[in-house]
């Protein structure tokens, strides 16, 4: 369908929703480099302009990739619940805007209608939105997952451990785990990032942190972050895995560049559910997603990056998560150029997740040559915090010292749970507090903490090398 606007006796013309879509989208280096992005702010403005007054329907109508050809497109079609629609069937993009910000819509109306809406109609309306309307809507939308704690509850904030090693030592990484223990991090996951995928060393490093685990009793998961086929061949094997990693994307043919697909993905759930590990819930599955993931895999469509983002999400949601997280910087300044998109891109992509209901977390994150740096992320940081996000990176330093990256640091999130007063997962909170560590609010603990934890850590190192 075409859509066409004369602005100060000028003729705008978008061919089809999803060249509307690029081209409302706010300017990222993503699109510029797909050749999708607006021309001028004033084409921008005219694209956003008929988009908030493009009924919900219409996406409905025009599948952005023919279903036929596309098995995320085929997702979202045949997982929309017509009956949670119905509710806002009526409503544009302007619409919907309006009506999540309204004081007169309640949180739970705005929970009842997730499974009615389409990944496309979130993007859509938040390419209409200001950083404090992302912010505001965001925050309405609770959601809650389980394992062996509670994440996403009201006035809590989770983290990420994050102990990444460059030559995956385990020593190097238990002493970066009990460094993170001691600052109150690790309740979303105690989740590392391999330097090599084989499944020796991938069984080694879910070994220590299972050991860690449960020699202490904490109330946590762990995850390493491999391939989802070498994650299968070790629940096999009998390692001890509690959550199924990967990162996906939002079409088909990007999926395929990860090395995944549906099919897959509902095999390792399936294998993973069976082993029964969780003992307050079963979401098992942990995914990573990011802008430009579609087109670094030339697998976008001519979808714009964002909207390509929050199709992803759609994937995600058919997995019931445990945690999800937009590695939003870390593709580099080529999808998103500099503090501004990034920023903007974390906000959206917080606030799409959120409204379709998942599990949202961001690795707040930058690459080095991006035109970025710590005081940017100090920025997301805050606004996630405000905005309700349910857990961000405890990385040592906040710098990533085998990927290469610069993220969050667990002081970053001593520093929000203490002006925002927020709190950990309650299960892991009341850890803290028995081990020393907290001293019983969200502030660390006087005491010098349990010197079992101190001294069997690296004693679990050493047996394990």
């Amino acid at each position: 369908m075409r859509h066409v606007r004369t602005f100060k006796g000028r003729s705008y013309t978008f061919d089809n929703l999803k060249t509307l879509l690029a081209k409302a989208s706010p300017l990222r280096s993503a699109d510029m480099l797909a050749g999708i992005a607006a021309e001028s702010e004033e084409e921008r403005a005219v694209a956003q302009w008929l988009l908030a007054e493009l009924p919900l329907t219409a996406f409905l109508a025009e599948p952005l990739i023919p279903p036929e050809h596309d098995e995320v497109s085929r997702l979202i079609l045949d997982s929309h619940d017509s009956a949670a629609f119905a509710p806002i069937s009526s409503l544009t993009v302007g619409a919907l805007r309006e009506w999540l910000l309204s004081d007169a819509t309640s949180d739970a109306e705005i929970a009842s209608i997730r499974r009615g809406l389409t990944p496309e109609m979130a993007a859509a309306a938040s390419k209409i939105m200001r950083n404090q309307d992302l912010i505001a809507a965001a925050k309405r939308c609770t959601v809650t997952t389980r394992f062996r704690n509670t994440i996403g509850l009201a006035g809590r904030l989770s983290t990420r451990l994050q102990p990444n090693h460059p030559t995956d030592d385990l020593r190097g990484i238990a002493a970066s785990v009990l460094d993170g223990l001691l600052y109150g991090s690790g309740d979303a996951v105690i989740g590392v990032n391999p330097a090599t995928d084989n499944l020796e060393n991938a069984a080694a490093l879910l070994h220590l942190l299972d050991d860690i685990i449960r020699t202490h009793e904490i109330p946590t998961q762990s995850c390493v972050l491999t391939h989802v086929t070498t994650t299968l061949e070790l629940m096999r094997r009998g390692a001890p895995v509690d959550l199924v990693f990967q990162s996906i994307a939002g079409t088909e043919a990007a999926n395929r560049s990860f090395g995944v697909n549906l099919s897959l993905l509902a095999e390792a759930r399936d294998a993973a559910l069976s082993l029964g590990r969780g003992t307050l819930g079963d979401n098992v599955m942990y995914f990573e997603t990011g802008q430009g993931s579609a087109l670094s895999a030339n697998a976008h469509h001519g979808i714009d990056a964002q909207t390509c983002e929050a199709r992803a999400y759609a994937v995600a949601r058919a997995f019931s998560p445990l945690l999800v997280n937009t590695v939003v910087g870390f593709i580099g300044p080529e999808y998103l150029y500099d503090g501004k998109q990034i920023i903007r891109a974390g906000l959206e992509d917080h606030f799409c997740g959120k409204l379709l209901g998942l599990p949202m977390g961001c690795d707040i994150c930058y690459t080095n040559h991006a035109e970025a740096d710590q005081n940017d992320m100090d920025t997301l940081l805050t606004l996630l915090g405000v905005a309700g996000c349910n857990y961000i990176m405890g990385v040592p330093g906040a710098d990533d010292v085998m990927l290469a990256y610069q993220s969050t640091s667990f002081h970053d999130a001593l520093y929000l749970r203490r002006v925002l007063g927020l709190r950990p997962a309650p299960e892991f909170e009341q850890w803290l507090n028995r081990m020393g560590i907290f001293d019983g609010g969200n502030a660390l603990g006087k005491g010098v903490p349990s010197p079992r934890l101190l001294g069997a850590i690296d004693k679990l190192a050493r047996e394990a090398i």
